[in-house]
């Protein structure tokens, strides 16, 4: 298999150099990468109307030093999940939505911190996974941040 280096140009967006085998067109990573824009608009959308059908999930795991009423917060993050996912599903504003998922993702990361020291030790899966989830967020901050370049 070869490797060319050389930059592609994807409907519009600024070249991106991407090392690729030289048997991949730039057909193919166009569409792998709108394949990629489908699953954070959906992972983002999902997450956010997880907030509305779970919310005491959400609302225990609001840090203890935010001020005001773990509810709200949940609520407000949920909608900013969904409006961001939304923006990055719609052609004209996925940059804009993908910068929003970004920060939304960087602005909930306490409440993953919280839920992990809320675990303590783990002693069973849940208690595991939620110290899992802690480095699996900075592969979700890469890929909205791919999209928002």
């Amino acid at each position: 298999m070869r490797w060319d280096p050389r930059p592609l140009r994807f409907g519009g967006v600024s070249d991106i150099a991407i090392p690729t085998p030289s048997h991949v067109s730039a057909d193919d990573l166009g569409e792998a990468l709108a394949a990629s824009r489908t699953r954070l608009a959906t992972f983002m959308i999902g997450a956010g109307v997880t907030h509305f059908v779970a919310p005491s999930f959400y609302t225990r795991i609001v840090p203890k030093w935010m001020p005001g009423d773990p509810a709200l917060h949940v609520v407000w993050s949920g909608i900013a999940e969904i409006v961001a996912g939304t923006l990055v599903a719609v052609p004209k504003t996925r940059r804009v939505g993908a910068w929003m998922s970004l920060v939304v993702m960087v602005l909930v990361y306490p409440a993953n911190i919280q839920m992990a020291l809320d675990a303590g030790r783990p002693k069973d899966l849940e208690g595991a996974m939620a110290w899992v989830r802690l480095p699996m967020q900075i592969p979700m901050w890469r890929l909205a941040l791919r999209h928002a370049r």
